[in-house]
C-alpha cells in the first residue's frame, strides 16, 4: 500500500527517459508507452480511493524521524491528494488517447510523448510532496515541460507566447521560491507538516504573513487568477489541443490551486484576512474572464478566458472555508477538468477537419461532425450551469454556500458569471456548429477514431458526474476530501504521527 505511493511519479519519470531511446527505432512506441502510463496511473489513483479516509506517509529512502524531526523527504497520501491524482490522470489518459490521432499533425510525437510525461510526473509530484523544497522542484519539472508543450508547434505565435508563459512562470516561481526561502529562515526546516508545527508554536509573525501574500501572488500566476492571468490567454491557445487541455483542465489547478490551498488550510492556518482576499480575487477573476472571453472570435482563446472565469468559482468555494464551499470549489475543480478538457479537446477537433480557430469563418459543423458537436453542445452545457449536467450542481452548490454563509452580494456575483458564461459559450455554439458556414465546409469530416473515442468519455462524465452527489458516493469520496481541509492544522499531527 505505502509503496504505490512513489509509483505516479517513478513511472511516468522512467517512461521520459526510455522513450527518446525506444523512439529512434520505433515510431509508435510513444503511442503505446504513453497510454500505457496513464492508464495505469489511472487506475493506482482509481484503486487508492479504498484509502481516502487515511493519511500513508511515505518515507523516501527511509528516512523518517529522529526524536519526532523529520530529516527525509516525505511523501502524503490522504483524501485530498488521492482526489487530486484521480483528476490529474484521467484527463492524462483522455489527451495520450487523444494525441493518437491528433499529434500526426506534428512531425516528432516521441520528444512531444517526453515532454507529456515530464508534466505528468510534476503534477503528481506536486500532489503528493510533503515538502516545500520537493514542491518547488515538481512545480519547476511541470512547467518548464509546459513551457517547451506550448512551444512544440515552433511558429511564431507559440514560440511567442511559450516565451511569454516562461517569463511569466518564472516570475511566479521567483515569489514561491522566495516565500519558501522566508518560511525555512523562520521555522529552520522544509517539512510541510513540521513547518506548520513550528508556526503553531512561534505564531504567526509579520513574517508569516508576509509569505502568505507571496504564496498568493506565486501560486495565482501558475493558476491564472485576474491580476495575474496574462501569460493564459496567448500560452493555452498556441498550445497543441490535448495539452490545452492539460493546461486548463488540470495543470493550472494541480500547481496553483491546490499547493495555495492546502498550505493555507493544512500548514500555515486558514482566517478571515485570507478568506476576504480569495473572494475578492474569485470574484474579479469570475467577471473579467467572462466579459474578455464574451468578446472573442478566436475560439481556443475563448476558451482560454472561461478558464481563468472558472478558476474563479474554485477559488470562491475555497475563500468561504465552509464545508459546503470546500464541497462546491472540489466538485467545481473536477466538473472543471472535464468539461474544459473536453471543450479544447473538441476545439482541436475542429483545427483538425477545418484548419481554422476563427468562429466567423465555421458553421454548419453540427451535419458535418456530429461527435464533435455531440460532445461540445454536452460541455457547453455542462459549463453553463445547465441541468441535469455537472456544472450546474457544482455552481449550485458553491451559490447556497454563499447564501449560507450570509454573503449575498457574493451570490450575486457567482450567479452573473454564470449568465455570462452562458452568453459566451451560446456564441461559440452558434457560430462553430448551427450558424450558416463562413467557408466552404463540403469536404469537412469527423475526427478520427481515437480522437472520438475521447470525446465521449469526457462527455460521459459531464452527464453522470452529478451522481457523485448521491448520499452514498458523497459520504464515500466527496466528504473525506472536505473533511482533509476542514480539519486544518490536524494534517500536521497526521504526517508527523
Amino acid at each position: 500500500m505505502v509503496n504505490s505511493i512513489p509509483l505516479f511519479v517513478v513511472i511516468p519519470l522512467g517512461c521520459a527517459f526510455i522513450l527518446p531511446v525506444i523512439g529512434r527505432r520505433w515510431e509508435r512506441a510513444g503511442d503505446l508507452f504513453a497510454n500505457l502510463v496513464t492508464v495505469t496511473l489511472l487506475g493506482l489513483a482509481i484503486w487508492s480511493v479504498r484509502f481516502i479516509r487515511e493519511t500513508t506517509v511515505y518515507h523516501v529512502g527511509g528516512w523518517g524521524a529522529v526524536n519526532g524531526i523529520p530529516i527525509g523527504i516525505y511523501l502524503v497520501r490522504d483524501g485530498l491528494s488521492i482526489f487530486m491524482l484521480v483528476v490529474v490522470n484521467l484527463i492524462a489518459f483522455v489527451a495520450t488517447l487523444y494525441s493518437i490521432n491528433y499529434m500526426e499533425y506534428f512531425t516528432d510525437k516521441t520528444k512531444y510523448y517526453t515532454l507529456f510525461m515530464l508534466m505528468l510526473a510534476g503534477m503528481n509530484g506536486v500532489i503528493l510532496t510533503g515538502d516545500f523544497f520537493n514542491l518547488y522542484v515538481f512545480i519547476e519539472i511541470a512547467a518548464i515541460a509546459s513551457y517547451a508543450l506550448v512551444a512544440f508547434g515552433t511558429e511564431a505565435e507559440e514560440l511567442e507566447a511559450a516565451f511569454k508563459y516562461q517569463v511569466m512562470g518564472s516570475v511566479g516561481s521567483g515569489f514561491i521560491l522566495l516565500g519558501i526561502i522566508l518560511l525555512y529562515s523562520y521555522t529552520g526546516t522544509l517539512n510541510m507538516a513540521d513547518v506548520g508545527r513550528v508556526i503553531l508554536d512561534k505564531g504567526a509573525s509579520n513574517l508569516v504573513w508576509f509569505v502568505n501574500v507571496l504564496f498568493i501572488v506565486g501560486f495565482g500566476l501558475k493558476a491564472a487568477v485576474v491580476p495575474f492571468h496574462m501569460w493564459l490567454p496567448d500560452a493555452h491557445p498556441s498550445a497543441p489541443a490535448p495539452i490545452s487541455a492539460m493546461l486548463s483542465g488540470v495543470l493550472i489547478e494541480s500547481i496553483g490551486v491546490y499547493p495555495l490551498t492546502r498550505i493555507m488550510y493544512n500548514v500555515i492556518g486558514f482566517d478571515g484576512v485570507l478568506s476576504n482576499i480569495l473572494i475578492v480575487l474569485a470574484i474579479i477573476s469570475m467577471m473579467i474572464g467572462g466579459l474578455l472571453a464574451l468578446w472573442q472570435w478566436d475560439y481556443k482563446r475563448l476558451l482560454a478566458y472561461s478558464s481563468i472565469s472558472q478558476v474563479g468559482y474554485i477559488l470562491l468555494g475555497i475563500g468561504l472555508g465552509t464545508p459546503l464551499g470546500l464541497l462546491g470549489a472540489l466538485f467545481h475543480l473536477f466538473n472543471h477538468s472535464a468539461f474544459k478538457g473536453l471543450l479544447f479537446l473538441d476545439s482541436g477537433s475542429i483545427v483538425y477537419s477545418v484548419g481554422t480557430r476563427d468562429l466567423r469563418e465555421m458553421g454548419e459543423l453540427d451535419r458535418r461532425m456530429p461527435i464533435t458537436s455531440k460532445t461540445n453542445l454536452v460541455a457547453a452545457m455542462s459549463i453553463a450551469g445547465v441541468p441535469p449536467f455537472n456544472g450546474f450542481w457544482s455552481k449550485l452548490i458553491i451559490i447556497i454556500a454563499c447564501i449560507q454563509a450570509g454573503r449575498y452580494g457574493v451570490a450575486g456575483w457567482a450567479i452573473l458569471g454564470s449568465i455570462l458564461t452562458f452568453a459566451y459559450i451560446l456564441k461559440a455554439e452558434r457560430y462553430a456548429f448551427y450558424g450558416k458556414a463562413g467557408r466552404d465546409v463540403a469536404d469537412v469530416k469527423e475526427s478520427p477514431p481515437f480522437m472520438c473515442i475521447a470525446l465521449i468519455i469526457l462527455a460521459v462524465i459531464c452527464v453522470v458526474a452529478g451522481l457523485m452527489l448521491l448520499p452514498n458516493v458523497r459520504e464515500t469520496i466527496l466528504f473525506p476530501v472536505v473533511n482533509t481541509l476542514t480539519s486544518g492544522t490536524e494534517y500536521i499531527w497526521r504526517v508527523l504521527r
